[in-house]
């Protein structure tokens, strides 16, 4: 049995960011639990070299939104990266799986093959709409979960691998 571009992609990013939104929401509650200041903690990161909570979750929701967008051959929505609380946070989250929520199956099946194009300023990438999703979106979307979820384990926050994981 085959597995569809659409069956190996948006269902996997759906879950994740669902993860994500209750390992963030675990991470506020442990914030007002503990008198953290919420801002010290989103500006919390592993190595002084790494991108601190806020920015892995916008990218992990960026990869998702942008990765399905570019499968599906529309544009995907624009997000301003200003969150600054776990509830913006939360919201930017949602909006993503909503967004996911309008890409049907049919637009995303048979993109194995469909050019795919990142420009960024110093280089050009080039792949397969298969390469794409397995060799960059899939990686980078379980990287910046990762991470978010590894910031906040560090940080004290009682998690663990079934909260990464997420329910089925």
């Amino acid at each position: 049995m085959t597995m569809s571009m659409y069956a190996a992609s948006v269902p996997l990013f759906r879950h994740r960011l669902g993860a994500l939104a209750a390992v963030m929401a675990k991470g506020a509650a442990f914030a007002q639990e503990r008198g953290i200041d919420p801002a010290s903690l989103l500006e919390t990161r592993l190595a002084p070299d790494m991108f601190p909570l806020t920015k892995q979750v916008q990218i992990a929701s960026d990869q998702a939104k942008g990765g399905a967008a570019r499968l599906a051959g529309i544009e995907a929505p624009k997000f301003a990266d200003n969150e600054s609380s776990f509830a913006e946070l939360d919201q930017r989250i949602a909006r993503t799986v909503t967004f996911l929520d309008t890409i049907v199956p049919e637009r995303i099946d048979g993109s194995e093959t469909r050019e795919i194009v990142l420009t960024f300023p110093q280089r050009e990438l080039r792949f397969t709409g298969q390469q794409y999703l397995i060799g960059y979106v899939i990686p980078n979307v379980l990287f910046h979960c990762t991470a978010a979820y590894a910031i906040l384990r560090h940080a004290g926050v009682p998690l663990g691998k079934a909260d990464f994981i997420g329910t089925p």
